[in-house]
């Protein structure tokens, strides 16, 4: 049973609260053996809705967090998770890195924010006439007021109906994106990926990215033609509009591991081009991060895990199309019930022993040996303030380490110091 010592010394349980009741993260802090804190007590791990969390860092409330209390979101996760600032943040990283001489695909499909970029919108839309594009609220998840266009007038008509191009509060804000119109296909069908990153640390940047990801399928076959922009079972692959859809099976929900992707891939379009690709969606993972570092809070009580949806062409390139701050943990089927139990309690074996230390390590459920394995790199120990063991391994789970700054940080640091002359002091006086 997982336990910590008071200031008293005494042996104290681990205290958890949770926003809702989500059976995948209650059982996993059961399981340990924590127990839940009553509304008046002080917690020590609290999975909170994003409401909760701005509420906890709202200064004005004068709640400050203990070294003994860990929350799942960084205080300000938006830049990354709405998808108009997201969108700026890619736009401004790419500015820098091209004034930097950096290089690398774009990997955000062209995209504008109305109503600010609404006669920029236009223009790129007149150079292109033919387009689809794809229009979404940038504060809203599971596929809701999405909706396509091939005309002009169609977005001049919800314009007018809806008075939101011409004014609009900033939670109406919409982003339009250019449709990605060759998606490739398997049986027919468009599919994204949901993939699961962990951010442990911003500053430096430590990043985790989770195996057991899926492809999430469309339950109709695809097709571009013009009449059936408007049907969602062709183009959107959320699940919660898709359960509706009469082709929708309930026995594999619609989804695929991203494995079993992986080796269908290798199969058809060969293992070298599908390396690529994985490597490629590896590195939108890290443009990505990278593009909010700089403005994100990196509170040493947060981490975060991320809902990665990545839809990918009939190039095998891959297009990011939005980061969630809050990936569903509700389970469609059996094995996706299993996944998402494994993937909370692989966050928990990463996150608890880096944020609390060994005094919160699992006494035998699910913890990795500190002793075994590799380390990430020399750096790793202690790049994110206070790691325990289990925190230099570069495997933890489901989890591999992505990348870690502060390894790369201290190996530049041991590069300098090779290339300084060194001094000798002569024996001889």
């Amino acid at each position: 049973m997982q336990s910590r010592k008071d200031k008293r010394g005494t042996v104290a349980k681990t205290k958890w609260k949770c926003d809702g009741e989500r059976l995948v993260i209650v059982s996993n802090f059961e399981k340990r053996g924590w127990v839940r804190a009553s509304p008046d007590e002080d917690w020590n791990f609290y999975w909170a809705a994003v409401g909760t969390v701005k509420a906890i860092f709202n200064p004005d409330t004068g709640y400050r967090l203990t070294d003994t209390q860990v929350v799942n979101h960084f205080p300000n996760h938006y830049e990354l998770t709405r998808k108009d600032l997201m969108v700026k943040n890619v736009k401004r990283y790419r500015k820098e890195m091209d004034k930097d001489g950096g290089v690398f695909d774009d990997f955000v499909p062209i995209t504008y924010t109305l109503p600010a970029d609404y006669s920029l919108f236009v223009e790129e839309f007149r150079r292109n006439p033919s387009a689809v594009w794809i229009m979404k609220p940038s504060g809203k998840a599971q596929g809701r007021g999405i909706f396509l266009i091939n005309r002009l007038h169609q977005l001049r008509k919800w314009g007018k109906d809806s008075g939101k191009v011409t004014s609009v509060s900033l939670k109406e804000t919409y982003v339009i994106s250019r449709y990605i119109a060759d998606p490739l296909l398997v049986g027919g069908k468009k599919f994204d990926l949901r993939i699961y990153v962990l951010v442990t640390s911003y500053r430096p940047l430590k990043v985790y990215l989770y195996r057991e990801g899926f492809a999430r399928f469309c339950t109709v076959k695809y097709t571009d033609e013009v009449g059936e922009l408007d049907n969602v079972f062709v183009h959107l692959t959320n699940v919660a509009i898709q359960k509706h859809g009469e082709g929708y099976n309930t026995k594999h929900g619609g989804k695929w591991p991203l494995k079993n992707l992986r080796l269908y891939l290798e199969a058809t379009r060969g293992a070298a081009d599908t390396a690529k690709l994985f490597r490629d969606m590896e590195l939108i993972i890290y443009h990505s991060l990278k593009a909010v570092q700089n403005v994100m809070i990196s509170d040493k009580h947060c981490f975060e895990c991320y809902g990665y949806d990545i839809i990918i062409d009939d190039q095998l390139k891959p297009w990011l199309v939005e980061v969630n701050a809050s990936p569903s943990l509700s389970a469609t089927t059996y094995p996706d019930r299993c996944m998402k139990m494994a993937l909370i309690n692989d966050i928990l074996r990463v996150v608890m022993p880096l944020k609390l230390g060994a005094a919160y390590a699992d006494d035998g459920y699910g913890m990795a040996d500190p002793a075994g394995g590799g380390a990430a790199g020399g750096a790793g120990g202690g790049g994110a303030g206070g790691m325990g063991a289990i925190e230099s391994r570069s495997r933890v789970g489901g989890f591999d380490l992505l990348y870690d700054e502060a390894v790369e940080q201290e190996m530049e640091r041991v590069r300098q110091e090779a290339k300084r002359p060194k001094k000798f002091s002569s024996r001889w006086r």
